[in-house]
């Protein structure tokens, strides 16, 4: 069975389960977007390393990524191989010099662990013949960059509104990320980054 490449599109909120984000991906070669709903922590996770912000502490998916490498593992690829009942089920594809495994796994793990080894993500023809949707250009989902920042940690301070920022010095800007990377802030990390990157 040929497997199709899909690329990540984009993170937006749920609006049919509170709490909950929708991961969207689109064949790389076609029109068919393929939504996925997720958990807060596992859309954290995955915007994370899409915004390259680096944690405090680390994340359980930078954990399994360390312990592979202690054990000469990486990650090839990951498969979304079947839907049952509206539920997905993935595989994490790992190759050492010796042999290759396939772990199963939820696709929002797999993701996110699949992007912190630049693995690429695969599905087959009966998912997106079952599953996917194809949406207007009116439809689209919002751009990864402006959904990263909905992610909300529900224990976080408030966040600024960002144009507030361009009254803050630099120095202090830095020091704002800091106190955020500390409080596992990172949409208000995220938007610090930017108004950073705006002054470079």
């Amino acid at each position: 069975m040929d497997k199709i490449r899909l690329d990540i599109l984009g993170l937006s909120s749920s609006q049919s389960q509170s709490g909950s984000f929708a991961l969207v991906l689109g064949e790389e070669k076609g029109e068919r977007r393929l939504p996925i709903i997720i958990g807060m922590f596992e859309a954290q996770a995955i915007a994370i390393e899409i915004e390259k912000i680096i944690p405090n502490r680390p994340m359980t998916h930078d954990l399994f990524k360390s312990f592979a490498h202690q054990l000469d593992f990486t990650v090839e690829e990951i498969i979304i191989y079947d839907l049952k009942e509206g539920v997905f089920f993935a595989r994490i594809i790992c190759k050492n010099a010796a042999k290759t495994i396939e772990i199963d796994s939820r696709p929002s793990d797999a993701i996110a662990i699949g992007l912190r080894f630049g693995a690429k993500i695969y599905t087959y023809e009966k998912i997106l013949e079952e599953a996917g949707v194809v949406l207007s250009e009116d439809d689209e989902e919002i751009e990864l960059k402006e959904s990263a920042k909905k992610i909300k940690d529900p224990e976080a301070a408030s966040v600024k509104k960002e144009k507030t920022m361009k009254d803050f010095s630099i120095k202090a800007l830095h020091k704002m990320l800091s106190e955020s990377l500390e409080k596992e802030d990172y949409e208000q990390a995220a938007k610090i980054r930017d108004e950073l990157n705006k002054r470079n």
